[in-house]
């Protein structure tokens, strides 16, 4: 995919369906929108996988950029690198945290189950080292050797997978330095007090959560899988892993809610280093909305942690 000089404004399909609304389609942009320009980059033809480049336009001088390679939410089942919400907050990202953000658009279940998402975004992973150099995209000044993994919700659990694999993988340039997980899609066969708590939740009711995990794990899988408890007894051990260190945002009015606190105190049992910020008033999917004093207030702890990381 190459980049348009339309305003991703411009809607490639018309709403219909709730569903449709937001999964509205929105082109690239090379002219700036509020600050920030943007391109399609295609990795694999076969398997529709690429993603769209968010460079914010006020770095062009700087003599280093870090870069965020975001996935998004969705549940695994929904949502791609160009549908509007995704466009308006990897948008929103850029220009807030001066940092280029790479949204990847990774296969979606049912159609592909687990493990394809991993298996694209660890690809994209390995594209981006292999070819920013030379990938016009890309300025001259984008430094993946400061490179932070991010997501939400179902692409928060897929942010701390590719963590682990990144872990054990030698880029020839690209450096993992942070990852920053926002409202994490973990779970477990058990049930924590939260998902019980918020079980009616209108955003994402239990009775979803399980219909999504059906959705996205193999056949005759559980969700204690090490892809929903990732500290569980199927769990991969980080202990000896190099792994990067972590920012957790959550809220209070979230059902993932105690998934988030579990998992913050399980990396640092792990011996790893982790914040755990969480929003007692609010609900699942705050941060998708600029207005939200706590997304903001969000924003603002992901600046913290992102220069924190960069000046060690």
């Amino acid at each position: 995919m190459e980049g348009s000089d339309k305003s991703p404004t411009t809607l490639v399909q018309p709403p219909g369906t709730m569903e449709d609304i937001f999964n509205i389609k929105v082109l690239p942009s090379l002219t700036p929108l509020n600050g920030v320009v943007s391109s399609d980059v295609t990795i694999d033809p076969s398997r529709s996988l690429w993603y769209r480049i968010f460079v914010p336009v006020s770095t062009s001088s700087a003599s280093s950029i870090p870069v965020i390679i975001y996935f998004h939410g969705g549940g695994f089942i929904a949502w791609t690198a160009d549908c509007k919400v995704c466009d308006d907050h990897c948008r929103w990202y850029a220009r807030e945290l001066s940092a280029i953000v790479v949204c990847v658009s990774y296969r979606l279940a049912p159609e592909h189950k687990c493990p394809a998402q991993y298996e694209d975004g660890f690809d994209a992973l390995k594209f981006i080292d292999r070819t920013r150099r030379i990938d016009g995209n890309f300025p001259a000044n984008a430094d993946i050797t400061k490179c932070f993994l991010a997501g939400d919700s179902s692409g928060a659990n897929i942010a701390h997978h590719l963590a682990v694999e990144a872990a054990k993988h030698k880029f020839q340039e690209l450096k993992i330095v942070g990852i920053i997980l926002i409202q994490a899609f973990f779970g477990a066969e058990e049930r924590s007090e939260s998902e019980l708590e918020f079980q009616w939740n209108p955003i994402i009711s239990l009775e979803h959560m399980d219909w999504i995990w059906k959705q996205f794990l193999p056949e005759e899988s559980n969700r204690d899988h090490p892809a929903v408890n990732v500290f569980g007894p199927k769990s991969k051990d980080i202990s000896g892993l190099i792994f990067p260190a972590a920012l957790v945002v959550t809220s209070g009015l979230d059902p993932l809610r105690d998934w988030s606190r579990r998992y913050c105190e399980w990396l640092m049992q792990s011996g790893k280093e982790a914040e755990l910020i969480e929003y007692p008033n609010v609900p699942h999917s705050f941060y998708a909305y600029p207005h939200v004093p706590e997304a903001c207030m969000a924003i603002r702890e992901m600046q913290k942690f992102m220069q924190n990381q960069l000046t060690k």
